[in-house]
């Protein structure tokens, strides 16, 4: 007599008695799904707000330009400050390949600002006062908040526009004819508020006042502290080369040439390096759930073990056994990978709609989660699995 061949499990059947245990207990499997979900949602989160990040950084250079170059006075070879020649800027103007330039120059020590003489004399608010040129706006990218910039007019009167950081701490919402500040014991109107300057930051904590008033209403000496200039995209190796030379012929050595988009790479690359941890802290928060998952399994075997004998005993083989356990190990950790999925892209869309980002979630951030949480479902129902196709029909009804 010829011994019938158990039957094969489909792959319609083996999630079905797969689901058996997570619909008897739903309450254990969320909780169980929701470690794996934690896990899954920082690392998608994590990698999505820094992609959303670097998108931003590129549409903000993109349409800033990466072609500006700053010209700041150095250290002398006795390792004082040093300053540029009081042509510096005429000289950057007439290299080959400038497509504009500009400047600020600091006004000096003594020359504080205050929303009022009243104000005490020590509570400055790390605000500097420089002069500028009325060409600066265009030059650096720079857009105006409220009120207007300088122009040939009140460049010649005690009239200051603020950086956005400025007028913050001023406590000045906007620009008016009746909002006025002190800088250097001098009276000035707020003429213009700026929005936050990304290549020249500097600007943001700082009042700006017309060159020629400047010098008659502050004492400004008429050395410029910055020059900002906007080479030809074909030109900008060539010029940054020869700009230190141009500024300040007889010491180049103590001119300092910087390019502002190669520092905001830079601070994205950090931002990139801080992703890295929190990834790891993904990675361990994922573990942790993936030892939940483990726990939850072992405990379905002990406390099925009737269950398992009986279907022992009506023919089940172990390798059924053990494929009904590690389907549902499986099926947990993928219920807990979709769902962490799902929250990391919500987390990300929502923090890059706060910060009015474009969002962006690499398509191998989810498809990895998902098959992370699918690897530690596997490892993590292996040995319950195992567990549970090693009972003997006898021993598995026995009552504990």
């Amino acid at each position: 007599m010829t011994a019938l061949a158990p039957a094969r499990l489909g792959p319609r059947d083996v999630l079905r008695v797969g689901g058996v245990g997570l619909r008897t207990r739903p309450m254990r499997a969320f909780l169980s799904a929701l470690g794996i979900a934690i896990g899954i949602a920082a690392m998608v989160s994590v990698v999505g707000i820094s992609s959303s990040s670097g998108a931003e950084l590129d549409r903000t250079l993109s349409a800033l330009g990466t072609n500006l170059l700053t010209v700041a006075p150095g250290r002398t070879i006795l390792g004082d400050d040093a300053q540029l020649p009081l042509d510096a800027e005429a000289m950057i103007g007439r290299m080959d390949g400038i497509g504009a330039v500009s400047a600020i120059g600091r006004v000096g020590e003594d020359a504080k600002v205050y929303r009022s003489e009243r104000i005490p004399q020590v509570q400055t608010n790390g605000i500097v006062a420089y002069a500028a040129r009325t060409d600066l706006l265009g030059t650096v990218g720079a857009t105006v908040h409220s009120g207007a910039w300088l122009n040939a007019a009140t460049e010649r009167f005690p009239a200051v526009v603020l950086g956005s950081r400025t007028a913050q701490r001023l406590g000045i919402g906007a620009a008016g004819p009746d909002t006025q500040v002190v800088v250097g014991g001098v009276r000035c109107t707020v003429v213009g508020v700026l929005d936050p300057v990304p290549l020249a930051e500097e600007l943001d904590a700082a009042v700006l006042v017309g060159w020629p008033a400047a010098a008659r209403w502050l004492g400004f000496d008429g050395h410029p502290t910055t020059v900002y200039t906007r080479p030809d995209e074909a030109a900008l190796a060539s010029v940054r080369g020869r700009l230190a030379a141009t500024a300040n012929p007889s010491a180049p050595n103590e001119v300092d040439v910087s390019r502002p988009s190669d520092a905001l790479a830079a601070k994205q690359a950090t931002s990139q390096a801080f992703a890295g941890l929190l990834l790891g802290v993904g990675a361990v928060a994922l573990l942790v759930g993936g030892v939940g998952v483990a726990n939850t399994m072992v405990i379905s075997v002990l406390e099925r073990r009737s269950e398992v004998g009986l279907r022992r005993a009506l023919g089940a083989t172990r390798g059924q056994i053990r494929t009904q356990f590690l389907a549902e190990s499986l099926l947990l950790s993928a219920l807990g990978g979709a769902g962490g999925v799902l929250l990391g892209a919500a987390v990300t869309a929502g923090y890059a709609a706060y910060k009015a980002w474009p969002v962006v979630v690499p398509p191998w951030a989810p498809a990895g989660g998902l098959a992370a949480t699918l690897a530690i479902g596997a490892v993590a129902g292996l040995y319950p699995a195992v567990k549970a196709a090693r009972l003997s029909p006898t021993e598995a009804l026995q009552t504990p």
